[in-house]
């Protein structure tokens, strides 16, 4: 039975299979309803039918298929929120096989450890940033066996041209054997060392999770004609929540749009008109600013009164009763609350909002100015979203109640344990890590956060990366913490397991017979190289772009390390930090100091105690040539960053314990 209230145009998910039964289960019953909207050659928004939407998938399959992928294999995604990110998605469940996305922005490093990790049988890159990466891992993986780019002359005609001469039947036969136990997707986390552990989704796992959410949300579009529910998404597809919603898109049969990171949000919000926004809280904050700096802008009257109607919205959504005099008052200001309306699109009746935590008094306001909002919390493990609330059941600054068929609990610490039918089976191949993660039914999330006694979750911080608390273990090729630098001299560090010696002699020289000389012959190596081979530990760290080791003349050695702009996008996403957080906030981030710090003990494993990094402080900004710092061929001008950051690198010195202060 679903909820009272909800809207009934869904696809009860319990009918299903697997994720892309419903793309038939829509051509099948609806083939004229629009169910995407893709973006034109003009740049414009172009409508796609279910049956068009099903045709284009299997068409994708079926070049899967041709290319060799088979039942299980793994298939990385790496690419933004696009219509082809779409159609690679279900075309990959499709064929029974197992999607590993990833944000267009990872770095060729993490892209390299993700495939040694999960060692894939294709790899499709949005554009080329990751070439050179895909085709080290080609030469190095034997099981990949195709490695596809969607910016070349072909496109997404690259990938179907294997399985053009193929008949339809033969995806509607793989995906017809699909069950709901088959791993469906392989999630890893952005912000650790290597490819950190890759949390395995069934396709029961993500459907049960997406149908939950539409049993929550679709009491929203009451009212609402078929055919006119659309939704714009802006998270990206790599993402948990975003993979949640698209499912949960497809399976309520609301037209949904995906955005790139660097849309134009307000004029998308203005040509599309959605009736439901998918976003983080960082664009509702920001649009807020923009309307009070308008009216600031346009006198102190206006700006006073958009003071005044702030506090109404926010008083009237708090009231529990909404008596006449509150209802006249809120009417003086609609002009204002229009304004917003207009600048969301016109036409919105849910705003979701998923990631960092929405403040209660923005909560208040938008609903209270008749934009209805709703908080949601998830995790790669619970499926994307375990606790959401309702437009007919909220408490505003929470993030609602246990879906349906979910349970929560807070834990000792105040992390909060998860169990219901979204959470996952375990990480791919490491079943230790996956029985720590998994207490007796219980998933222990990494999150922390409070259950009130009406039931109202509220999540605070993300106390681990992931569920399991053990640092991820190197698996095979792994031990090798990446071969792909950034551009600034980097190189492949040894692997975990080698002597610091060995790199000078690779473990040993060839006499003048063939023979190796005994390892006693080969040279120790010198304290500058054991710096410098530290250095190359610190920089294979996915979040680490340079560092630099300072220790001649000093008691101890410390470091001064710089963040990869690339990755922190996608780390505060992760972290549940706003997107507009200024970088030198993230560098004093107390998540991202413990991760770099877990990076330090782990490079010092690899040098004598005397040589071990006691201290490091945390740049935001990247050593450039341009700064006067980086010589043109990539090498550090290391005179030139222990003048620049004198004040810095003496605070070490001073107080050791506080690592990056």
């Amino acid at each position: 039975m679903r909820e009272s209230g909800a809207w009934q145009g869904a696809v009860p998910a319990g009918t299903l299979n697997g994720l892309a039964g419903v793309l038939y289960r829509n051509a099948e019953d609806l083939p004229a309803a629009e169910v995407v909207s893709r973006r034109g050659p003009d740049g414009t928004w172009e409508r796609v039918t279910s049956a068009r939407l099903l045709s284009e998938v299997t068409a994708v399959a079926k070049g899967l298929i041709g290319a060799g992928v088979g039942v299980g294999d793994r298939v990385v995604l790496v690419g933004d929120a696009r219509y082809e990110q779409v159609l690679l998605q279900f075309a990959v469940w499709a064929v029974r096989a197992v999607a590993v996305p990833l944000p267009a922005s990872c770095s060729p490093k993490r892209l390299l450890a993700v495939v040694r990790d999960c060692r894939p049988a294709a790899v499709v890159l949005q554009d080329g940033r990751q070439a050179d990466a895909a085709a080290a891992a080609s030469r190095e993986v034997p099981d990949l066996g195709r490695v596809w780019r969607l910016d070349g002359p072909e496109g997404l005609e690259a990938v179907t041209r294997p399985g053009a001469y193929m008949d339809s039947s033969s995806v509607r036969f793989r995906m017809e054997e699909v069950v709901r136990e088959d791993p469906a997707v392989i999630d890893y986390p952005a912000s650790v060392a290597g490819p950190g552990r890759g949390a395995v989704l069934t396709h029961g796992n993500r459907l049960d999770a997406a149908d939950a959410l539409v049993r929550r949300l679709s009491p929203a579009l009451a009212g609402t004609e078929p055919g006119e529910a659309s939704a714009l998404m802006r998270l990206p597809l790599a993402d948990h929540f975003g993979q949640a919603a698209l499912a949960a898109c497809m399976l309520a049969r609301v037209r949904l749009g995906v955005l790139e990171p660097r849309a134009d949000l307000p004029a998308e919000l203005r040509t599309f008109k959605p009736t439901v926004l998918v976003t983080g809280p960082e664009l509702l904050e920001r649009l807020y600013r923009a309307e009070s700096d308008k009216a600031r802008q346009t006198g102190w009257d206006n700006h006073n009164a958009f003071g005044a109607a702030t506090e109404l919205a926010v008083d009237f959504d708090k009231a529990g009763r909404k008596g006449a005099w509150r209802r006249v008052s809120k009417a003086m200001y609609e002009w204002m609350y229009t304004r917003i309306r207009e600048a969301l699109g016109g036409r919105v009746k849910l705003l979701v909002v998923a990631g960092a935590p929405m403040s209660a008094r923005m909560d208040h306001f938008f609903n209270g100015a008749g934009v209805p909002l709703v908080q949601v919390s998830g995790t790669a493990e619970s499926g994307g979203a375990f606790c959401a609330n309702g437009t007919d059941d909220r408490r505003a600054g929470t993030h609602g109640r246990a879906l349906e068929g979910t349970e929560v609990r807070p834990g000792p610490g105040g992390e909060l344990f998860v169990r219901g039918p979204g959470v996952f089976p375990g990480y791919w191949n490491d079943p230790d890590a996956s029985r720590e993660a998994l207490r007796d039914g219980w998933l222990a999330t990494g999150v922390a956060g409070e259950v009130d006694g009406d039931g109202y979750v509220t999540v605070r911080e993300r106390l681990r990366v992931q569920a399991c608390s053990a640092p991820a273990r190197p698996r095979g090729a792994d031990a090798a913490p990446g071969a792909a630098g950034r551009g600034e001299g980097a190189e492949a560090a040894p692997a975990a397991h080698e002597a610091p010696h060995a790199r000078t002699g690779g473990g040993g020289e060839a006499g003048p017979s063939g023979a190796e000389r005994p390892a006693a012959a080969v040279p120790q190596p010198s304290p500058e190289e054991l710096v410098a081979d530290l250095e190359r530990r610190l920089r294979s760290h996915s979040l680490v772009s340079q560092a630099m080791v300072i220790g001649r003349g000093r008691p101890y050695c410390t470091a001064l390390v710089t963040l990869a702009s690339d990755q922190l996008e996608y780390w505060r996403l992760v972290n549940n930090r706003p997107l507009n957080t200024p970088p030198e906030e993230i560098a004093s981030d107390p998540e991202l100091l413990r991760e770099i710090s877990v990076a330090v003990g782990e490079a010092n494993q690899a040098v004598p105690p005397q040589l071990a990094v006691r201290a490091f402080h945390v740049l935001a900004e990247e050593f450039t040539v341009q700064s006067g710092l980086v010589l043109p061929g990539g090498e550090l001008r290391r005179d030139a960053v222990l003048r620049a950051f004198a004040d810095e690198i003496e605070g070490l010195y001073r107080s050791p314990e506080s690592h990056s202060r």
